[in-house]
């Protein structure tokens, strides 16, 4: 497995932006698929964003499309989502994954494929 740590969250208000960062440790980051999900209070953890492991490919949930974006740099071992045109609806605990026992995956969208998990960064969206 492979240790994850988020920062970056905070209390903001409507419109506003924030980049989340997750750095993970071991040698071979660059081999995974990374994504990041999200769980508002009472609800289940949602899928977010993910991005291949090469960092060309992106897909996203229909309801963070054209807000955020998730990339990724294999030379520091973390990956990023950049979250504008925030919203209430995106108050939530944002965690992010890696599939560290998929090499080589593609993208995937829910969580089973995710071995590994961070311990999650508030967003607060204020209205």
């Amino acid at each position: 497995q492979v240790q994850l740590v988020e920062s970056g969250g905070g209390l903001v208000q409507a419109g506003d932006s924030l980049r989340l960062s997750c750095a993970a440790s071991g040698r071979t980051f660059s081999n995974y698929v990374m994504a990041w999900f999200r769980q508002a209070p009472g609800k289940e953890r949602e899928f977010v964003a993910t991005i291949m492991w090469t960092g060309d490919k992106t897909y996203y949930a229909e309801s963070v499309k054209g807000r955020f974006t998730i990339s990724r740099d294999n030379a520091k071992n973390t990956v990023y989502l950049q979250m504008d045109s925030l919203k209430p609806e995106d108050t939530a605990v944002y965690y992010c994954a890696a599939a560290s026992l998929h090499p080589y995956g593609t993208l995937y969208t829910n969580e089973q494929p995710y071995d590994s998990w961070g311990q999650g960064t508030q967003v607060t969206v204020s209205s």
